[in-house]
């Protein structure tokens, strides 16, 4: 009786270890384990991360990172870390979080702009994936990888497309360079590479003036006028006489483009550089900037008329005055002149 007493003691002893065991493990594992009040958190997991990097990654946003691990190891993901972004929710469990960091590796909207160099690109980038400034210039700057493309150090930087791109936050800086190409050949299908040889220009061509259409105005519904408007000045072998060429020129001979000039001085216009669009007639030798798809779309459809010559609108800032003659233009030229010594620019 006594040894039947003692069994049964350790029986229920036993159901109460063991329940006490199956609860840990069942809290452990499905109990909710996060400590934040929005709908959702993110995480970036750097590509190099072990499981010690994520558990301090996750410190802010949930409430038990030993748990966290305990489980993580249960279900192999310490062996498995990758990196990326991943949305952790509220209320998630810890077998949640690791099925979402094991699988759910969100895409990010990359954008960029209007850069004028490589290093302005790099920098822009870096703020938005993984891999940081100096990794993607050294990558951005191959030669041998341009050459292979047919671009040269001039234009370089045409085989950039200024808009929004989905990537992984963990993309590498080659795979990012390699998918610009993807979409700069793209983005010159059949259609708009026939348009560029109805104006008698090859595609680099088409940004470096584009470059320069988008420099000139920023108004978007003007910019066909402004690149009809050089296109004229091309088919008479006229000078593009473009101020934005000069203040490149000026940057570059300088090698600061962090310059600010915000007016063009006659000493400037002899400045000898082939981006100089006073000094040497025709395109310039590659882009000024990364021309915007508006920009680069209204030289291959440009409006139609038989203007050659454009000043500021001090009427109507944004804008241009277009003229047809000398006479028009000079008149015109002259307001804006007046408009600008009022203003006390001297630079």
């Amino acid at each position: 009786m006594y040894i039947k007493k003692i069994l049964l003691l350790i029986v229920v002893l036993g159901l109460i270890v063991g329940g006490i065991f199956a609860y840990n493990v069942y809290s452990a594992i499905f109990s909710p384990n996060t400590k934040f009040n929005n709908k959702e958190a993110f995480v970036y997991i750097p590509s190099d991360a072990n499981i010690n990097d994520v558990k301090d990654l996750l410190d802010p946003i949930v409430k038990n990172t030993k748990s966290f691990v305990q489980v993580a190891e249960r279900k192999g993901y310490v062996n498995n870390v990758k990196g990326g972004k991943y949305a952790i929710q509220k209320g998630m469990n810890n077998n949640d979080i690791i099925n979402s960091l094991r699988s759910n590796n969100i895409p990010v909207k990359v954008s960029f702009n209007n850069q004028e160099t490589l290093a302005d690109l790099a920098g822009r980038i870096s703020s938005q994936i993984e891999p940081d400034s100096m990794s993607l210039l050294s990558v951005l700057n191959d030669k041998s990888f341009y050459t292979e493309n047919g671009f040269t150090d001039a234009t370089q930087i045409a085989m950039f497309i200024p808009n929004s791109y989905e990537f992984f936050w963990n993309t590498s800086s080659e795979v990012f360079r390699d998918r610009m190409l993807k979409e700069y050949n793209r983005f010159w299908n059949d259609e708009r590479q026939s348009k560029a040889k109805a104006q008698g220009l090859t595609p680099n061509e088409v940004v470096a003036l584009a470059s320069i259409v988008h420099k000139e105005t920023t108004k978007v519904d003007e910019r066909p006028r402004v690149a009809g408007l050089y296109l004229n000045r091309l088919k008479r072998s006229m000078k593009l006489q473009a101020d934005p060429t000069v203040i490149y020129a000026l940057k570059k001979h300088a090698n600061n483009f962090d310059l600010v000039i915000k007016r063009v001085l006659y000493k400037d216009l002899e400045l000898d550089s082939p981006y100089n669009t006073y000094k040497y007639t025709g395109v310039p030798p590659g882009p000024i900037t990364m021309p915007d798809i508006s920009a680069v779309d209204a030289v291959l459809n440009p409006e139609k008329h038989d203007y050659i010559y454009m000043v500021a609108n001090v009427e109507d800032f944004g804008y241009h005055k277009f003229a047809r003659t000398g006479a028009q233009h000079n008149r015109n030229k002259a307001q804006y002149i007046r408009w600008i010594n009022s203003q006390n620019i001297n630079r």
